[in-house]
């Protein structure tokens, strides 16, 4: 992915990309100069890597903790480049015949999570789709294929809606899904957040501006009301490393003050 004569239809490598530049911060290596370039900015700002972490291990503990709740079904908007300990091999580990559909509409994550996919159990599946479009996602024929709206389900936004602004109606996006949850259904969110370091947060916005999604950060509040019409499940929306922590190194987490994570149920 570093050789510019390998980028994908549709990929413009010379602008920052965040999922890239996520990529990069996890040591990965499907990026680009200029994903590097941006996100090494980032990273002397603060602990940019154990950031990353702490929203992955954070998506861990809730797939697990909806799927021993007797959820077997899950949409991941904005997936991102696949890394390690990924929705559908979470989900799969308590229950084999759960279904997940992943969503992105980035070229790149396109082509490395069909590869992803091309071993896994015809009950995963990639939407291209973008979740700005929600009513696409939901009469996409592999959505269709895969969800049964009539019984719970998990609806997955990890590290993405801060990437949404609100102008785009962020809420909206999540309400549209919230309407087809049945009771019992989860809803799974980590959001970035400045609370804790406003001169760094106004800092990294200027370097997503130039990138081809912005960085929006948000509140307690505006997180929390995500989650209208759900009940949070404890300790309700707090900083990622509060959030039912199973590893003494996700407690400690460097950083998890950037993140405030929630799950809720639908009653």
């Amino acid at each position: 992915m570093t050789n510019p004569s390998r980028v994908p239809t549709g990929v413009n490598p010379n602008i920052p990309n965040a999922a890239r530049m996520y990529d990069y911060y996890l040591g990965g290596k499907d990026n680009f100069a200029a994903d590097r370039e941006a996100a090494e900015k980032i990273m002397k700002m603060g602990p940019s890597r154990e950031i990353c972490l702490a929203n992955r291990w954070f998506l861990g503990r809730s797939i697990r903790y909806a799927a021993h709740q007797g959820i077997e079904q899950f949409i991941d908007l904005g997936t991102g480049l696949p890394n390690q300990n990924n929705v559908h091999e979470v989900a799969q580990k308590i229950c084999p015949d759960a279904s997940v559909v992943y969503v992105d509409h980035d070229p790149v994550v396109i082509v490395h999570a069909r590869a992803l996919l091309a071993d896994a159990a015809g009950n995963t599946a990639f939407a291209h789709a973008d979740i700005r479009e929600p009513e696409t996602i939901l009469a996409h024929p592999d959505v269709e294929r895969l969800i049964d709206f009539s019984k719970p389900l998990g609806v997955v936004f990890l590290g993405v809606l801060h990437c949404v602004t609100d102008s785009e109606d962020p809420y909206g996006i999540v309400g549209a899904f919230a309407e087809r949850m049945t009771s019992g259904s989860h809803l799974i969110i980590s959001h970035l957040t400045d609370d804790a370091h406003p001169e760094i947060g106004r800092a990294a916005r200027k370097v997503y501006d130039k990138a081809s999604t912005p960085l929006v950060h948000r509140g307690h509040a505006r997180v929390s009301r995500f989650f209208d019409g759900f009940d949070l499940v404890e300790p309700g929306v707090v900083d990622v490393s509060a959030w039912r922590p199973e590893e003494p190194w996700e407690e400690q987490s460097e950083g998890s003050e950037w993140w405030y994570v929630g799950v809720g149920r639908k009653p």
